[in-house]
Formats: structure tokens, C-alpha cells, sequence
């Protein structure tokens, strides 16, 4: 790459416009081109200018192909050794900045004062729209998560601070330094950071694609026959056919394979193909393969959707108002439906058909049943004898793509699956169960609670389940160290916020903030203090019977992890017998 010229533009001279015009270009106005000194016109051909356009620096003697040729340019500013030909249309408003490479491209165009997707409004969850989602190129999980969830104080709040921000920082219509696009259809409004590559996309509309890498290892890509509209890419993305209605994709988020997305929104390191997205909060590590799966009105992060997986968000009554939550780490198997709303407890199972609305959130690390009918039965517990979810543990924080570029992350995430807020479902859930067992079940075996159905054996093994994961849990976190003293009668509830676990007091705290960055910053102070906020709501909260049995703590955890080795070496026998049985 050469070194930018430092001369300014200038007016083409009279010789200049003879020697273009010798070239097989020709311009609206003479007088509004402008050239500068080292602008090499004999690599400008077949070009028609129109309006004011500023041509940067040219030269055989660049590190790279630059010129132009067999293009219409209108109304733009070109930097430093571009490289622009083979333009069906015309290239119109664009500032065109140093090193940018175009190449058979329909047309590229600016309308004045376009957004380029700043400010677009994605209707999640509730498909008609009361909980939207508003895009800006900072956009996290977290404040996503406060948009969805709390659309009152978003209403108020929020999005007047967001108007600000766009009048005073308008959107660029720019093509960044490095960028290259080539063979793609119409780009039209959509603001293009530097670095990125987008190669055979079929159709770009009002979109904003965001690098926040070095631009020599960008994240943001997009990739053949894509068309999307009302987007936002931050450090994401779109391949191999996706479709992208008001969409948000972010940072170390890929859609490909055919993926169709509308109204949705998806954080940190998710993943889809093939399938379909309606009203979706994806959060972070979000992952669906399959083509046959449709995720609808539903929030959720740490998810994988199963082949078929199905949920119905419409009852054919006041229209597809009906959303819910699968908490983080909830896995479907294939063929998995559920009628919203609904909420699924963290770390879960579903499977079958679940049509009564179930809300599970009291029993995490369950299995979810559903019968021909659609009731749901829990099983509460079982998944905590996975050794998939230790896996899961693991593998989440080696996959995360930003790490690799060492760009700003946005989207805050905790990684541990025994953490303040299973944990103290956990707790809880051994008091529901205790009193649910005193209950007589019905005829037909069964304890009923919330409409989902609970057998008796199984909420005593769950109670075992839990009570090995608890010492798991106090052992890691504590270990044969002395408990901290209590500060407080009344422990502080944790909440996931998108991948983000805080108190109740912090989301108080980030509600109440004045300006958007207060809130930010508090939401990464609570970030950086995770460990000790734990250490103190484990004094506060801890019951007066587990402080009595931390002598056990250490066998608890040795079972606990017994537990998932058997399950590793089970599995593992079963993988062997599959390929002797597999085997010429």
C-alpha cells in the first residue's frame, strides 16, 4: 500500500478533460470533477461522471490494482487507489475511502441523510411489536435484553437518548479504508466499515455493516447470494444465501446456509443454518443447524434447537402475541414443539410436544417430557448428570470468535453453568420438592404443579441431583476456606441479563442511570466484580443446613463428579458398540 498522497483535490484542468475525454469518459459538469496531482487519468476509462466527484490519487506503482473503469459515478468522493470497475449502474453519494475495491457490482448508492439501519426497530418476542428492539452500532445483549424486556423504560428512557445520539453522530455513507465488494447486486444505503468484504451478495438495503477488528483481520463478511434489508452487522457474518428482514447480527454471530431471519436479533458467537427466525432474541451461543427449525417469539442464549424444532406463537385470536423464554442453556430434541407462552428452566431438555404453556423455570437441569396430548412431565435434575454439560462449559469460552481479533467485546458473558442464579433455583427447587412430596399424586401416579406433571422417585432423586451439584457448586467456589460473614438478612436475587449474570440491585441501578453510558459503565463494573458479588451472596444466602454439612462439601463434589464420568464412560461404551456393531 502506497502512502497517501497529502495533496487536496483539485478542478481537471483543460488538458486533463481532454486526455479523459480521450479515454471514453465524459462528465456532466467538467467543473465539478476534481482530481489530484498524483492522479494517474490514464487509469481512468469508460467512465461517466456526474454531479460534484472527487477522484483521489492513482498509480501503477501501487501494492495493489487501483483505477477506474467501465463505471457511472455520481455525486461521490473517491480516496486514495481505489480500484472501481465493472459497474452495472452507477455508483451514487458514496465517499469511497483509501484502498477500497469494487468490482462487478449492479450499483452502489447513498440516498441523503439515509440512516444505513441506525434505528431500526425489530418487533421480538411479541411479533406485533409492543417489545422492539432498537439498532445502533454499540448495541449489546444486555441493553437489547433491557429494550425487550422492559419496553416502558426503553420508551422513555432509552430510545429519546438514542435520537440524540443519531442527530448528533448522523450515519456515515461511507465505504471504509481496505473494504472490497465485488460481484453482488444493488447496495443501496447501507454504510460499509473498513475491511470488510462482502462477495456475491444478492441484494444489500439500509444496512449498516460494522468492523471493530483491525481491518486486516475483519469479522464482519458477507458472503454469496445474501439479501438483506433493514440489517445491522457489528463483527458478524451473513453467507451462503441468508435472508435478513430487520435484523441484527452481532459480534462473532454467523447466519448462512439459507438461513431466514426477520424481526430478530443475535449476540455473541451464535450460530444458524439453514432454518428460520421470527421475533428472535438469540442471545449469545445461540446454535441452530437444522432446515426444518423455526425459532419463534422466543428468548434464549446457550441454546441448541434440534432438527424440527417448533414453537407457535399465534392462537388465531388478537394475532401472534405470544412469546416466551427458554433460559440459558436449554437444549430441544428433534421434533420438539411448544406452544408459547412458556418458560423453560435453565439448562434443560425438551422434548416432544408441550402444549399447556409450561413453565419449568422452578426445576432447572430438567427433562421435559411432552405425550400425545401435550402435557408436559419434568424430570427434574437429569441434565446435571450429563457430562455433555461440563463439555459445554468448556468448549463456550474456546470458541468465542472476538478473542481472536482482541476487538472491544459487547455483549458481557458468564460461561459457568453453576453460577448465583441456578444455584439458587437449585435451593429453592429442593424446598418445592420437599413440599410437593407431601402431596397425594392422582390416580395415575402423578404429583400435578403449574399443570406439569412430577412422579414422587423422581423428586427424590432429584433432591440427591441437586444436593451433590449445591457442594459441587460451595466446593469450587469455597473449598476448605472459611465461609464469609453474612452482610445482608436479605440476599440479593441474581438475574441473567442476555449472557450477563447481576443482582436484582444492579438492573435496579442500570434502570435508574440518566444516560446510556452510566449504564454501560455499571453493567461492566458489575462485570469486573462477578467474583467477589458471588463470594458475597454465597455468605448471605447460604442456609443455615448447608453451612452445618460443609464438611460434606468435598464428598458431595466427589460424587457429583463421579456421577459424570460414569455417564462419560457409559456413553463412550455405547460409541464403542455402535462402530463394532458399524464395523466391515
Amino acid at each position: 500500500m502506497m502512502k497517501m498522497q497529502k495533496s487536496e483535490y483539485r478542478p481537471v484542468t483543460d488538458e486533463e478533460r481532454r486526455r479523459l475525454e480521450q479515454n471514453r469518459c465524459s462528465a456532466s459538469d467538467w467543473h465539478s470533477l476534481f482530481v489530484k496531482d498524483s492522479t494517474d487519468l490514464s487509469l481512468i476509462r469508460d467512465v461517466d461522471f456526474e454531479g460534484r466527484v472527487c477522484i483521489g490519487a492513482l498509480s501503477l506503482e501501487a501494492s495493489h490494482p487501483n483505477g477506474i473503469s467501465r463505471a457511472r459515478i455520481a455525486d461521490s468522493t473517491l480516496g486514495d487507489y481505489v480500484l472501481i470497475r465493472n459497474i452495472g449502474r452507477e455508483i451514487r453519494g458514496a465517499e469511497i475511502r483509501d484502498d477500497v475495491q469494487i468490482e462487478n457490482v449492479a450499483a452502489i448508492i447513498f440516498e441523503p441523510e439515509a440512516p444505513c439501519g441506525v434505528g431500526v426497530m425489530a418487533s421480538v418476542l411479541d411479533e406485533t411489536g409492543s417489545r422492539p428492539v432498537r439498532f445502533y452500532p454499540d448495541l449489546s445483549s444486555q441493553t437489547a435484553s433491557l429494550m425487550a424486556l422492559k419496553p416502558r423504560w426503553a420508551e422513555d428512557s432509552l430510545f429519546p437518548q438514542l435520537d440524540d445520539l443519531a442527530e448528533q453522530s448522523p450515519a456515515s455513507h461511507s465505504i471504509g479504508i481496505g473494504s472490497i465488494i465485488r460481484d453482488s447486486g444493488l447496495i443501496k444505503n447501507v454504510h460499509i466499515d473498513a475491511g470488510v468484504r462482502i462477495e456475491g451478495a444478492s441484494r444489500l438495503s439500509n444496512g449498516s455493516i460494522i468492523n471493530n477488528a483491525d481491518s486486516s483481520r475483519p469479522l464482519s463478511y458477507i458472503g454469496a447470494g445474501v439479501d438483506a434489508e433493514n440489517f445491522m452487522i457489528v463483527d458478524g457474518v451473513a453467507d451462503s444465501g441468508a435472508i435478513l428482514r430487520n435484523t441484527f447480527v452481532g459480534q462473532g454471530a454467523i447466519l448462512e446456509k439459507g438461513f431466514t431471519a426477520h424481526d430478530s436479533v443475535f449476540f455473541a458467537n451464535s450460530s444458524m443454518e439453514n432454518g428460520e427466525a421470527c421475533a428472535l432474541f438469540a442471545g449469545p451461543y445461540s446454535v441452530s443447524m437444522h432446515k426444518s427449525t423455526l425459532l419463534i417469539g422466543c428468548m434464549l442464549s446457550f441454546m441448541n434447537a434440534g432438527s424440527g424444532t417448533n414453537q407457535s406463537n399465534h392462537m388465531y385470536k388478537l394475532g401472534p402475541v405470544h412469546w416466551g423464554i427458554l433460559e440459558r442453556g436449554v437444549k430441544t430434541s428433534s421434533f420438539s414443539y411448544i406452544m408459547l407462552g412458556a418458560k423453560v428452566g435453565p439448562f434443560s431438555l425438551v422434548m416432544g410436544s408441550h402444549k399447556n404453556h409450561p413453565d419449568s423455570s422452578e426445576f432447572p437441569f430438567s427433562y421435559l417430557f411432552g405425550d400425545d396430548k401435550g402435557a408436559t412431565t419434568v424430570v427434574p435434575a437429569m441434565m446435571l448428570r450429563s457430562c455433555g454439560l461440563l463439555r459445554d462449559e468448556k468448549k463456550w469460552p474456546t470458541r468465542d470468535r472476538r478473542l481472536k481479533r482482541k476487538l472491544r467485546m459487547l455483549d458481557r458473558v458468564h460461561f459457568a453453568v453453576l453460577n448465583p442464579m441456578t444455584v439458587a433455583r437449585i435451593l429453592d427447587a429442593i424446598d418445592l420438592m420437599r413440599e410437593l412430596q407431601i402431596k397425594p399424586a392422582d390416580d395415575d401416579g402423578f404429583i400435578r404443579y403449574k399443570g406439569m406433571k412430577l412422579r414422587r422417585a423422581h423428586l427424590q432423586r432429584a433432591e440427591i441431583i441437586y444436593g451433590e451439584a449445591i457442594c459441587k457448586y460451595l466446593y469450587e467456589r469455597i473449598g476448605e476456606n472459611d465461609l464469609p460473614e453474612a452482610t445482608s438478612d436479605t440476599p440479593d436475587e441474581w438475574v441473567d441479563l442476555g449472557g450477563q449474570l447481576i443482582t436484582r440491585s444492579t438492573l435496579r441501578s442500570v434502570l435508574e442511570a440518566d444516560t446510556l453510558s452510566e449504564a454501560d459503565a455499571i453493567l461492566d463494573k458489575a462485570y469486573e466484580t462477578f467474583e467477589a458479588d458471588e463470594l458475597r451472596w454465597i455468605a448471605d444466602r447460604l442456609p443455615d443446613e448447608w453451612r452445618r454439612r460443609k464438611a460434606d462439601w468435598s464428598l458431595g463434589a466427589e460424587n457429583f463428579d463421579r456421577h459424570i464420568e460414569e455417564d462419560r464412560t457409559m456413553y463412550r461404551d455405547g460409541l464403542s458398540a455402535e462402530h463394532s456393531m458399524l464395523a466391515l
